[in-house]
């Protein structure tokens, strides 16, 4: 449960440097963040395991680096209703996925969390 917790945190911490750091993107508070990290991860164990599986002929296509568009339109469709978390366009989607994956793989190896 403690592990649990702390990588929401470590999630909810990403958000934030990203939003900080990405222009296009926006978060109004931690509280904002925290429930931005439980959202993705909620969506990205419910909907993106169907949405990889459906695409799958063309991510094979382009060994893989569809997937990454996936998860780009999943973080900008959070950013589409959660509310004081904005997402402008694809293209911060795009560098805030990348980023948020870099910040918590950073945090989760910093801590210990694997």
């Amino acid at each position: 449960m403690i592990k649990l917790l702390a990588r929401l945190l470590i999630n909810a911490l990403a958000v934030m440097v990203v939003a900080y750091v990405v222009p296009g993107m926006g978060v109004d508070s931690f509280y904002t963040a925290v429930i931005v990290a439980l959202v993705l991860a909620i969506v990205n164990v419910t909907l993106k395991p169907i949405l990889l599986l459906l695409t799958l002929p063309i991510t094979i296509i382009t060994f893989g680096l569809f997937a990454i568009i996936v998860n780009s339109l999943l973080f900008w469709w959070v950013g589409s209703f959660v509310q004081g978390f904005t997402v402008a366009h694809f293209t911060a989607a795009l560098l805030g996925s990348l980023l948020v994956s870099v910040v918590v793989w950073f945090g989760h190896v910093l801590f210990k969390l694997k």
